[in-house]
């Protein structure tokens, strides 16, 4: 909604104090100028990108128009199926959740959490340290030198819609200027014609850079901002998973080991001590 909003906003500023300082908004209609700018753009994107890049990025487009995935509540589930997988091994011993980390899907255990099990990359993440728990062959920093690698990796691969994003953004004043200079070789071309008739030929040559520069500034470049801050948040899930376990491989009791990992969240999104508590009471 706030990216639907911003365009808004965007829009009217730019085009309504045009018009209110007596600019006339059909000399800004230029459909050629647009297509030559986004013809271009789009070609330099296909050369200049990977078909696995490509495709994680227009994955990643539709998010931009929906909410924050990662809320309060969302971490709070995470932290409470932690608490009982925790709590599980330190009653019953590490082989008593084999049967639920092998079948994450059946586990009567995992499915009280349903919104930590949509994101199928976390729940991988942790079955797959639990199950190296289960081997008992790694020390905890072996483990913790392993997760960060495999968070890296994530978050590289997370990145790439936005960096992607961005490059193409930064291409677009470029063809903007691309596109008045081919309005300008077409003007000269014509400086037979009436005076007036040049001002409108010159007039639309400019409208390209104007494009150029809005569309990159305006439109695309905050996409990119927005879904690098995405892939920022995106991180949070796996960091409290590792310092939770990490935790609790070094000893410390369930309900410390996951305050360990609250204390990852950012302010905004962390629960209090109580409310995680009591969150963890109900679930039980």
């Amino acid at each position: 909604m706030l990216v639907i909003v911003g365009y808004v906003v965007i829009l009217i500023s730019v085009f309504g104090g045009y018009a209110l300082a007596g600019g006339h908004l059909a000399a800004l209609l230029q459909p050629i100028e647009l297509l030559m700018i986004a013809g271009a753009g789009s070609g330099a994107f296909l050369v200049g990108n990977s078909s696995k890049a490509i495709k994680a990025t227009l994955k990643a487009l539709p998010s931009i128009f929906k909410g924050a995935k990662y809320t309060k509540s969302h971490y709070m589930e995470l932290m409470a199926l932690l608490y009982e997988l925790l709590g599980k091994i330190r009653k019953e011993g590490l082989m008593a959740i084999e049967n639920d980390i092998e079948n994450t899907n059946e586990s009567p255990l995992f499915a009280k959490y349903p919104k930590v099990m949509a994101d199928h990359h976390v729940i991988e993440f942790l079955a797959d340290y639990l199950r190296i728990m289960l081997g008992g062959n790694l020390n905890a920093m072996e483990i913790e030198n392993l997760m960060d690698v495999e968070i890296e990796t994530h978050h590289h691969e997370a990145m790439v819609p936005s960096h992607v994003l961005a490059k193409f953004g930064d291409a677009l004043p470029a063809f903007g200027i691309v596109a008045a200079v081919m309005g300008v070789v077409h003007t000269m071309g014509s400086v037979g014609i009436p005076p007036a008739e040049l001002g409108v030929l010159i007039g639309a040559a400019l409208v390209g850079t104007f494009l150029g520069i809005l569309l990159a500034y305006g439109f695309v470049g905050p996409l990119a901002t927005l879904l690098e801050q995405k892939a920022e948040e995106s991180s949070k899930m796996f960091q409290t998973v590792k310092v939770t376990l990490l935790a609790n491989l070094n000893g410390y009791a369930p309900a410390m080991a996951v305050e360990f990992g609250r204390k990852v969240l950012n302010s905004t999104e962390r629960p209090s001590f109580i409310e995680l508590e009591e969150h963890v009471k109900q679930k039980r």
